[in-house]
């Protein structure tokens, strides 16, 4: 039935479109067949989710004396997985642009009766890398361990924007910055890890990937933008980064483990303009999983023991789950690895030269 609907507005929403747009007959069409595509995969994520919901949940062990680094948190899902990791006892460096509304958290925390924990707030614009570069510089001053790594802040279907850097913004913010900030925090997380107690990070990725492709010939979809193909690429672009690091961190015998994750169909910001929330405003409220079940899976990924030593995984409601095929791929994995390398100037992955962090390469 949701499918149905929203197929229907879909179909509604093409003709406005055609009759007003001055896009080209054939941009419409694309859009039109990417929303559709959506519409199926997050219907079959709602239901899932609803089947799934006495499976989403994971305990909150004390982990005194550990440390947690998120980017975002000031609001949505990112909010409420801090929430979790301070009743914890972890001490959570969240990496977020408005520090100001960031180093209010606690404060709003210790209101609402979370005694444990603590927080400290460091500026991070994750979609530009030298703000990335130097995030993980104060990071590294000030913790020699760090035991969970969050890549949790993420944009979604906004227009065709370039950073600073010239990379598209979905994939600076989503993937790129992420795989920078996890490059240079690599060693830290390295000293974090213990044999029985790996270190772990956690792309918080989307089901979205299941319709991603990897346009390696146009990274920045600069000749034919389309919201939800670059969201999708950015999306398959964490979870291809998550199994091949996996992979390459056991081969190198390290104790660091990285999942990606599926918080689920979430009533977050991220819905803000989209078609379903503006022509269907009462759907995500009424279908939707709240900011709190999504945290569920990703602090589920950080801490439970049953997930211990079973990296490169894809997790949904707290269960391992199956990834598209694109993203099982090793070849694709590797490809994508060894151009993000190059896009970035990184000559080995995790080594850290403290002269010069990295080089960066020109914007593109």
């Amino acid at each position: 039935m949701i499918f149905l609907i929203g197929c229907s507005v879909i179909i509604v929403i093409t003709i406005i479109s055609i009759a007003r747009s001055k896009k080209s007959l054939k941009t419409i069409l694309a859009e039109a067949k990417n929303e559709i595509l959506y519409n199926f995969i997050g219907s079959r994520a709602i239901v899932q989710d609803v089947i799934m919901r006495g499976k989403n949940k994971t305990e909150l062990p004390i982990k005194c004396g550990k440390v947690a680094v998120i980017t975002g948190g000031t609001r949505g899902i990112g909010l409420e997985v801090i929430r979790m990791l301070l009743k914890c006892d972890i001490h959570v460096v969240v990496g977020c642009r408005n520090t100001q509304q960031g180093e209010m958290l606690l404060d709003s925390f210790r209101k609402d009766g979370i005694e444990k924990g603590s927080i400290d707030v460091i500026k991070l614009d994750i979609s530009v890398m030298d703000s990335v570069k130097n995030f993980a510089m104060n990071v590294r001053e000030k913790y020699p361990e760090v035991h969970y790594l969050i890549n949790n802040a993420g944009i979604m279907f906004g227009p065709h924007i370039e950073t600073r850097d010239g990379y598209e913004s979905q994939f600076a913010t989503n993937y790129l910055g992420h795989f920078f900030l996890t490059h240079l925090l690599l060693p830290q997380l390295k000293a974090g890890g213990k044999a029985k107690e790996m270190s772990r990070i956690v792309n918080v990725s989307s089901c979205a990937h299941m319709v991603g492709r990897i346009n390696f010939d146009d990274i920045n979809s600069r000749h034919n933008y389309i919201a939800g193909e670059a969201y999708a690429q950015s999306k398959l672009a964490q979870v291809l980064f998550s199994n091949y690091l996996d992979s390459q961190l056991r081969q190198e015998g390290v104790f660091v483990q990285a999942h990606s994750v599926h918080p689920g169909v979430v009533n977050t910001e991220l819905f803000n303009g989209t078609h379903v929330k503006n022509l269907t405003p009462w759907v995500p409220s009424l279908l939707f999983k709240s900011p709190e079940k999504g945290a569920i899976p990703i602090v589920h990924a950080c801490l439970s023991p049953r997930l211990e030593g079973k990296g490169g995984t894809y997790i949904h409601n707290c269960k391992i789950f199956a990834a598209s095929n694109a993203a099982m791929s090793a070849d694709l994995q590797e490809k994508l690895f060894e151009f993000t390398k190059t896009l970035l100037g990184i000559d080995k992955f995790g080594a850290i030269d403290n002269n010069n962090d990295s080089q960066m390469a020109a914007a593109v």
